[in-house]
């Protein structure tokens, strides 16, 4: 059996390890791979793993041998999931691997946009703190978060456990979601989408990329937001519309954002946000401390294991 990862780079750059994979398959580990070379590298492949090689029906109909897709990744809409079924090949994806780093990442952002650590920081090395008259100095407000309300939009795994980081704070927690249910160990409201707006001091997304989410922060939900408010995305780019949200930030209607995702990646030099006030982004490393990405790998391994076993998991495209 022959297994190929057509990306494997981010997933492991050379701390981690691909012996699980070995001892189940011949295996062929590629950093990265265009397009045009899918067809040729995993022509031979019964088992393919991706993370954000893209895998459309033109490729996917000219790979007879393939039996199973991986992908190294919660989201799996880089794979044609209809035409995957249609060929009768399951694809399994990792669901819970990153969910305490992503969403340690939230707050990792909002500090950043609280209490501006790396500017104070440039300053005190500039020697502004060793010449002012005074024991300490500031020239950013500094923003405490116990009592302030953060509503999450998206209460899956990673929005409860964000919930829960700030339910430790002291802060008020809404939610809006698709599904509304008891969570319990979590002391909430559900609201609606545009009383989360309304009411939020910190929105942090959590839902998934969808017909109906693409684009829902918009001119209209941030003219609804407070002026004071912060907006964090570890979710996914297209959410949010970065025309308005850069329009929004320049003109003083929001306080700031902490973005790890944007609608392409890497962005490119005409995107508004990289030039918008008080906008801080990331490189899409959320999910990336070394602890994920170990779980991601060996729950990858399993989820082979399990195919081979013919009791499969976390399938993402079958009955």
């Amino acid at each position: 059996m022959k297994i190929v990862t057509l990306d494997g780079y981010t997933e492991n750059p050379g701390d981690l390890s691909w012996d699980g994979f070995k001892k189940l398959g011949e295996t062929v580990i590629y950093d990265r791979t265009k397009k045009e070379e899918i067809i040729e590298r995993a022509r031979d492949a019964e088992i393919i793993y991706t993370n954000k090689t893209k895998l459309p029906e033109d490729i996917l109909k000219k790979l007879p041998k393939l039996k199973f897709i991986g992908v190294l990744a919660t989201g799996y809409d880089v794979v044609d999931i209809d035409t995957a079924r249609e060929l009768e090949i399951p694809v399994a994806n990792v669901p819970t691997y990153g969910t305490d780093s992503v969403a340690q990442m939230v707050f990792s952002h909002l500090f950043a946009l609280t209490r501006h650590i790396k500017h104070h920081s440039g300053e005190v090395k500039k020697s502004r703190w060793a010449n002012n008259p005074d024991f300490c100095f500031w020239d950013y407000p500094l923003i405490e978060l116990t009592g302030l309300t953060m509503g999450i939009i998206g209460f899956g795994r990673i929005g409860q456990a964000t919930a829960k980081i700030a339910q430790a704070m002291g802060m008020k927690i809404i939610s809006y979601s698709g599904h509304t249910k008891k969570v319990p160990g979590i002391d909430f409201k559900w609201v609606s989408f545009d009383d989360i707006l309304i009411e939020s001091d910190i929105l942090t997304l959590h839902c998934p990329l969808t017909s109906e989410t693409e684009g829902m922060i918009n001119k209209y939900a941030l003219e609804k937001m407070k002026n004071t408010a912060f907006l964090i995305n570890t979710a996914r780019g297209p959410l949010i519309v970065e025309k308005d949200l850069a329009e929004s930030l320049n003109k003083g209607q929001i306080a700031g954002a902490g973005l790890d995702v944007l609608s392409v990646e890497p962005p490119e030099s005409d995107n508004p946000l990289l030039k918008a006030k008080n906008c801080n982004i990331t490189p899409h490393i959320a999910w990336a401390t070394k602890s994920a990405r170990a779980r991601l790998m060996d729950i990858a391994v399993d989820n082979l294991k399990a195919f081979l076993d013919g009791t499969p998991k976390n399938i993402v495209n079958m009955p």
